[in-house]
């Protein structure tokens, strides 16, 4: 892999930025992750209900025949859905994912809790596709803390990741800490808050700083928490920016700072079970 900052959990180096491709349409994806890869990307996530996997794995394909870099070089990770959670429809879709990709994916995340079948047989389902080499690891996707803490320890294998909303809008310290004390990391999605940070008052005046921009010092913040961020794009120079983060440190002031911005009303995407709820942390 480039040389950047990775997270290693259970052994394996993740990269702590990668490339998103959340609601990218097949011929956008397939653009993007070539050129994100260009760029020295080479983490790159994307899911089943993104309805664009096989445009991925094109835009990987398209990188390694441009001699941009290596498959073993890449992370790649994909989600099973919801509505595949019984043990049979898990497996027949993590099988259908990989076929899509052309790859066999680095990591495989179950998208959102759900009640049922129970976690249990779900986690069971999933550690059987990584037994049946159909993933390398495994993990979730937007569990909270005690969600996620009961899943690792109903699953086999290490959950070496918990992809969830977090930007500096959100304040996820009780996720942060069950991270740790589980062996494991966060990932962050809309880690931008979709575009809401480029005029915060506050990230402008610490990026003017360090001549970096509002979503640079965001995704630096995330990174030096050792948090994986996943900044989506259909812009090649926004890419390249989102990238340009890696030759300069914010302070403990400025981290500071950017932790206060966290707000009650900042989470974006509540799709969550209701059944299920969300981390309520306000100092």
């Amino acid at each position: 892999m480039t040389d950047q900052p990775v997270i290693t959990v259970d052994g394996h180096a993740i990269p702590l930025l990668g490339f998103g491709t959340w609601n990218l349409e097949p011929a956008d994806a397939r653009r993007m992750v070539a050129e994100a890869l260009r760029i020295g990307y080479r983490h790159i996530d994307t899911a089943w209900i993104y309805h664009n996997e096989a445009a991925v794995g094109d835009g990987i394909r398209d990188a390694i025949e441009a001699g941009t870099v290596a498959r073993d070089d890449i992370w790649l990770t994909t989600k099973i859905w919801v509505a595949h959670f019984e043990r049979d429809a898990l497996l027949k879709q993590a099988k259908e994912s990989a076929e899509s990709l052309g790859f066999t994916p680095d990591l495989l995340l179950l998208h959102w809790p759900k009640t049922q079948p129970t976690f249990e047989a779900t986690l069971d389902a999933l550690n059987e596709a990584k037994d049946q080499g159909l993933t390398k690891t495994i993990g979730l996707s937007n569990f909270p803390s005690e969600e996620f803490r009961q899943a690792q320890s109903l699953s086999k294998a290490k959950l070496v990741t918990n992809q969830v909303e977090y930007h500096p809008y959100l304040k996820l310290t009780k996720l942060l800490k069950a991270a740790r004390d589980l062996g494991s990391s966060i990932t962050a999605w809309s880690p931008l808050a979709q575009g809401k940070i480029a005029d915060d008052p506050t990230l402008k005046e610490i990026g003017d700083a360090y001549g970096k921009s509002a979503g640079q010092v965001t995704l630096r913040w995330l990174i030096q928490q050792d948090v994986i961020a996943i900044p989506r794009t259909t812009k090649v120079s926004r890419a390249e920016e989102s990238f340009d983060i890696f030759d300069f440190a914010l302070t403990d002031e400025d981290m500071d700072r950017i932790h206060a911005l966290a707000r009650p009303d900042g989470r974006l995407g509540d799709w969550i079970d209701p059944a299920f709820k969300w981390d309520e942390e306000w100092a």
